[in-house]
């Protein structure tokens, strides 16, 4: 009978070492999403900090290109004060696609391509664009670890247990996916 017992005792005490490590690593990879997020955050504010520079430059060569430089700066204003994770992400694909026709116009303006101050800050939202992107491609990559954690077996458990909740991949809009039109 004493058998029973530690047999009954230690197994309580395995279970419950197991469900306190898969609950300890949900919450960890909860959280390197919400870091990952964060991360993302930081270089689409930087990218909104930039535009009106860019499109104040431009200005200055292709005023009469009001619709696309207004396209941009209202991009960027829903971008700035969307209030969810969600509308973030559709904000900033639009965001990314006025930004596109925007520098699709410098074709059209030799003198534009040649100013010293719009090359600068064309090359720093460049790189902005790119460190955006390799972000976003780590944000997914958290986001599928932890979505795989929530849905597998014995781990999903756990997770309905606690009342883990999964997070939205950061996913390209239909805009995005089209190459910009731009006509002179």
């Amino acid at each position: 009978m004493d058998w029973i017992w530690i047999i009954i005792i230690v197994t309580i005490v395995l279970i419950t070492v197991w469900v306190i490590g898969s609950y300890n690593s949900l919450v960890q990879l909860r959280n390197a999403v919400k870091d990952q997020w964060s991360q993302i955050d930081v270089h689409l504010k930087r990218r909104a900090d930039l535009i009106p520079n860019i499109v104040e430059t431009v200005k200055g060569y292709a005023g009469h290109e009001k619709e696309t430089l207004e396209a941009v700066i209202n991009a960027r204003n829903k971008a700035v004060s969307a209030g969810t994770k969600e509308e973030e992400m559709k904000a900033n694909g639009e965001l990314t696609n006025a930004l596109s026709r925007l520098f699709a116009l410098t074709e059209a303006y030799p003198e534009l391509k040649a100013n010293t101050n719009f090359m600068d800050l064309q090359s720093t939202l460049k790189e902005t664009e790119d460190k955006i992107a390799f972000a976003r491609q780590f944000y997914n990559d958290t986001v599928l670890k932890y979505k795989n954690k929530l849905e597998m077996f014995p781990t999903n458990l756990v997770a309905s247990l606690f009342g883990f909740k999964p997070e939205l991949f950061f996913e390209a809009t239909a805009a995005e996916k089209e190459a910009p039109k731009v006509q002179f």
